[in-house]
């Protein structure tokens, strides 16, 4: 198979967020103070698409953080979603490759979340074999641990895939009824296949309903590798009740463009042992309608790069998906 363009923009390169040294005085205080021990050295994390900080923070008594903070006046949504991060990463079940929390901070009129800091890097692209399977396997240990979720993390208020497949995963169907207009972006072939992506789409809700839980945002920029070679997984925040095979649909996506096998990937993984006829199509259908159309949402508080990284998104699932059709 052959490789597709890849993004503009690395992942790795995606961030605009602040600097340890651009926190506020106080702030960098409070956290110190909470850490017991100054801060020595700080890494600020160059992927992902949110403005928040996010740096791994060493201390002069030689302890390696993860810490991310944000202001509770002007980055609201940002700090519901580290409250939200935390309480769910505390509840994973160990099994889970995951970094936990170890506690919060509210200063400086900022909300700070502290949690343990894994020693490794984010896959690149095109994607490594090797790392592609430490990140697979990964998944399939965590998925399989959350087919049936501990009562913690039940408790914590999960949506329903099948309900956010309904609303925020159906834009196909809004093109077709006129409510959204043709992204300007969209292949050629798309106005000619509109009535077979919605009926594609559509069928993601029925197919998504599930008492299991699924990480709901599985990327390769939410993934490290270990020294040892071994994948962790990261930002549980939009964890949701739903059928694993959707995330690892959506993580071959990146495969896909890496000229991968990505239809044998999917279909030998653990998670497709539950997946029905057609859930890869739906996934695929779902998600480049909403990234097609996200892409032309305008400027965005996010950073600038998220735009341009929903466009390949929405891209790559749609050559993916033509390609499965035979369509052109």
């Amino acid at each position: 198979m052959s490789a597709r363009p890849l993004p503009a923009v690395p992942y790795n390169a995606t961030a605009v967020r602040p600097d340890w040294a651009d926190l506020p005085a106080d702030l960098r205080a409070a956290i110190s103070a909470k850490l017991g021990s100054p801060v020595t050295w700080a890494a600020t994390a160059g992927g992902g698409f949110t403005r928040g900080f996010a740096a791994v923070l060493d201390t002069a008594s030689g302890e390696r953080v993860f810490v991310k903070a944000a202001s509770l006046r002007d980055q609201r949504h940002l700090t519901d979603w580290y409250v939200r991060e935390v309480a769910i990463t505390a509840a994973l079940p160990s099994s889970v490759p995951a970094a936990r929390p170890r506690w919060t901070l509210t200063a400086a009129g900022h909300y700070v979340i502290c949690l343990d800091a894994i020693d490794g890097r984010m896959p690149s692209l095109p994607w490594q074999p090797a790392d592609l399977d430490a990140a697979l396997s990964a998944w399939a240990v965590a998925a399989e641990a959350l087919r049936q979720p501990p009562a913690e993390l039940e408790a914590v208020g999960l949506p329903p895939l099948s309900g956010l497949a309904s609303g925020d995963l159906s834009w196909w169907r809004e093109i077709a009824s006129g409510a959204e207009p043709m992204p300007p972006t969209a292949p050629a072939w798309v106005g000619k296949r509109l009535d077979e992506l919605v009926a594609l789409e559509s069928a993601l809700p029925a197919m998504s309903a599930s008492t299991g839980v699924t990480h709901c945002d599985l990327r390769l920029d939410n993934i490290l590798i270990d020294p040892a070679g071994a994948a962790w997984l990261c930002d549980w925040t939009w964890v949701c009740y739903g059928p694993a095979w959707f995330d690892t649909a959506g993580l071959l996506i990146s495969a896909y463009a890496s000229g991968l096998d990505a239809d044998a990937l999917f279909a030998n993984h653990p998670t497709a042992r539950d997946a029905p006829a057609g859930a890869l199509d739906a996934t695929l259908a779902a998600m480049s309608g909403y990234w097609l159309t996200s892409a032309e949402a305008g400027p965005s508080t996010a950073s600038p790069h998220v735009r341009g990284h929903q466009r390949w998104s929405a891209e790559t699932a749609l050559a993916w998906l033509a390609a499965r059709q035979t369509w052109s």
